[in-house]
């Protein structure tokens, strides 16, 4: 990955309409469940960001024929829950943690083994806390030290279903447990701690299979049927939509509007948070694509104050919390966030990078195994490391609209994995971004 650092520096309010990228976690499941299909499946809006062009890639190797992407649009020629081929040789997913979890699931039911491999970052991730279920399964997965990756998974068992309460609300954990279950003897049950995103069952029911849920128990029966293949729009991913609803809300004098944002109820969170903290955030033409509910987002600038973020609300908004913590450095008072040990396992610890970061800035911010307080205050420039961490990237990009001197945030080339089209959407938006190559 080529090191990029972004410069920015404080300037006018932002205005305009900007239309983020994709989502995420929603076009990993696109490419996943129409690699299943029976049939051709039209994907329209998909994110081609590193990590999920990491996912087609990887289905290709397994025999998955794609047309695509150009311009959002994938075409994949589906061949059934039983037509994937071995690779040659082992998959690397990059840096994404999604596609290797999910993968996970999906290839403990195949009849050939597989390996799974990533760059620096991904092989430092935790990968027993999907192992452990699909062993439960009948899988045979081995982990190497640490129980991080490389992952190597033994083909040609025969999986069981199982009932399973999860530990840790983890929506990827979840998927891979219901993607193995699709070719498991029986009726699996997933038992969630609280809720966590719920794109794979509601894209299985989009592709025509039998998903039930009942309060925080999903269950799911193995060999009820195929998918089918379908037409599929993916939204705005309200994960990138973040970053400008935080920058916004933070420069006086500005409006942005961002259409089609996708606002799946266990996404939410961190409009729920932006809005306790007293961020102005109006949804608009409010519908439903391909079975999740969509929104135009029109975000105002406004004071913000600071708050106890409610434990309930943590899971809900766990991958935006880089850029919540942004706006809690720009709010009048303390944020509180406990219950968020989660941070810790992402692409970097972001709880320790975003606490050093901030600190850096003048900040006053304390850092506890779950959490952190921080008071907001005046932002000062200055250099920052986002550690290759796309989120931490993006979110000390906003903090600089607001610090009375350049902020340069260095290594800043993984944002590419979820957000290629980051600083095109935030020059149109009225940044005061130079990107800095070598």
């Amino acid at each position: 990955m080529a090191s990029i650092d972004y410069i920015v520096r404080s300037g006018g309010p932002l205005a305009g309409t900007i239309t983020v990228a994709g989502d995420k976690s929603i076009s990993h499941r696109a490419v996943i469940l129409s690699a299943l299909a029976e049939g051709r499946s039209e994907i329209t809006g998909l994110l081609e960001g590193q990590d999920v062009l990491g996912t087609v890639a990887a289905l290709r190797a397994l025999g998955v024929a794609m047309e695509g992407p150009r311009e959002g649009r994938l075409m994949v020629d589906g061949v059934g829950l039983y037509g994937l081929k071995a690779p040659v040789g082992v998959l690397d997913l990059g840096n994404s943690g999604t596609s290797m979890r999910l993968l996970a699931g999906l290839l403990a039911a195949q009849p050939f083994g597989t390996r799974l491999v990533g760059d620096e970052s991904l092989m430092r991730r935790p990968m027993e806390r999907v192992a452990v279920p699909l062993r439960s399964m009948g899988a045979v997965i081995e982990t190497g030290e640490g129980g991080r990756p490389p992952l190597y998974i033994v083909g040609g068992r025969a999986l069981r279903a199982i009932e399973y309460r999860m530990p840790v609300a983890s929506a990827q954990v979840k998927s891979a447990i219901l993607l193995a279950a699709l070719y498991a003897k029986g009726r699996t049950v997933v038992i969630e701690p609280a809720p966590s995103r719920d794109h794979t069952e509601r894209m299985l029911a989009g592709f025509g299979y039998p998903v039930h849920r009942e309060g925080a128990t999903i269950t799911l029966t193995g060999g009820a049927g195929p998918l089918h293949p379908v037409r599929l729009d993916v939204p705005a991913d309200l994960s990138s939509a973040a970053f400008f609803l935080v920058a916004a809300s933070i420069v006086p004098g500005s409006c942005l509007r961002l259409p089609r944002v996708g606002m799946n109820p266990t996404r939410r969170g961190v409009i729920d948070i932006l809005r306790a903290m007293g961020a102005q955030i109006e949804a608009q033409n409010e519908t439903t694509a391909s079975g999740e509910p969509v929104a135009d987002l029109v975000v105002r600038s406004a004071p913000l104050r600071g708050i106890v973020i409610p434990r309930e609300l943590v899971p809900l908004a766990i991958d935006e919390f880089p850029a919540l913590f942004i706006a809690a450095a720009c709010a009048e008072g303390t944020t509180v966030l406990r219950g968020a040990e989660e941070l810790r396992v992402k692409e970097s610890d972001r709880l320790a990078i975003m606490a050093r970061g901030l600190a850096s800035l003048g900040v006053a911010v304390e850092e506890y195994p779950d959490g952190l307080d921080i008071k907001g205050m005046p932002l000062k420039g200055g250099v920052i490391d986002s550690g290759g961490d796309h989120r931490v990237a993006m979110a000390f990009t906003v903090a600089g609209l607001r610090a009375a001197d350049a902020i340069e945030v260095r290594d800043c080339g993984n944002v590419a994995t979820s957000f290629p089209g980051f600083v095109a959407c935030a020059c149109a938006a009225g940044f005061n971004l130079e990107v800095k190559a070598p």
